[in-house]
Parts: C-alpha cells; structure tokens; sequence
C-alpha cells in the first residue's frame, strides 16, 4: 500500500457535483492498494497514519499526533499512486490491484482507520471519478509505502 497523507485545515471529495466526504482539522489521505497487499499492511500502515506526530504542539513543534488532536480523517483510493513511468510516457498501473482485491482491502482499512481513531472517517467512493479539495496547513506532504517499511 502507498499512503500519500496531507496535513489539512479542510478537505473534502464531490461525486457528481455532490459533496460524498468532509472534513476540518485533520488529514486527507489518497490510499493505492496493489495486488500484493494483505492484512499486515492495513494494520501497520493504519497504526502509522493515526499515529504520525505532524500537528504542532503549544511550541509549533509537529509533536501531535491525529489522536492528540482530535484531528478527521477523509480518505480517498487512488490506483494511480502505483503507476510505473519506467518506459515511455504512458504509465502503466499492472502494479494496482483489481476491484475485487482493492475493494475488499479499501473497506478492511476504513474499518481499522475507524479503529485506530475511535470514530468514523470521511471517504470518497472507491473507483468513481472524484473531485478533491484540500487547504495544505504548512504544507504538510507525506508518503509511505508498506513495501518499504526499512
């Protein structure tokens, strides 16, 4: 799993012209599912996401975590964070799992984000052509993959 995760004043995801997912404080997070991924990851990556110290504390200093802050959470899946721009200029995205391991795995990681935080968390709609908005609060920006733990 790629997790890109940014630190937002707000944030939220429309299908259709309708607002689906929106949050204030808190963290967007546009999650890729590959074919490899299981359960390990959801469980690791969803422990690493709620518990990131990249919220300022009294001082400024990113001490805080999401639950320190009582921070939300909209998460949204975007398969083309596994795209491969290694040949030509056309990505290839063989890397992405197919809906019928993506989904399952997108709907187990709701579920342990929920976890993790103690409440629910916003989502755009797995597969569906979103439009996102997000205020960056710093700008905060970062990437983890589970495939690079080391």
């Amino acid at each position: 799993m790629i997790a890109v995760i940014q630190r937002v004043s707000e944030s939220s995801v429309k299908i259709n012209g309708t607002i689906q997912g929106q949050i204030g404080k808190g963290m967007m997070v546009l999650l890729g599912i590959e074919e490899a991924d299981d359960d390990t990851d959801i469980d690791w990556l969803s422990k690493k996401i709620v518990n990131l110290r990249i919220f300022g504390d009294e001082k400024g200093v990113m001490n805080k975590s999401l639950i320190d802050v009582d921070g939300e959470v909209l998460l949204i899946s975007q398969f083309t964070l596994h795209a491969s721009t290694k040949k030509g200029n056309r990505p290839s995205y063989i890397k992405a799992a197919k809906p019928d391991v993506a989904i399952p795995l997108y709907e187990e990681f709701i579920k342990a984000m929920e976890n993790q935080l103690g409440k629910n968390i916003q989502t755009g709609e797995f597969g569906a052509d979103m439009k996102v908005a997000l205020v960056n609060d710093g700008p905060v920006t970062i990437t983890i993959d589970t495939k690079n733990k080391v």
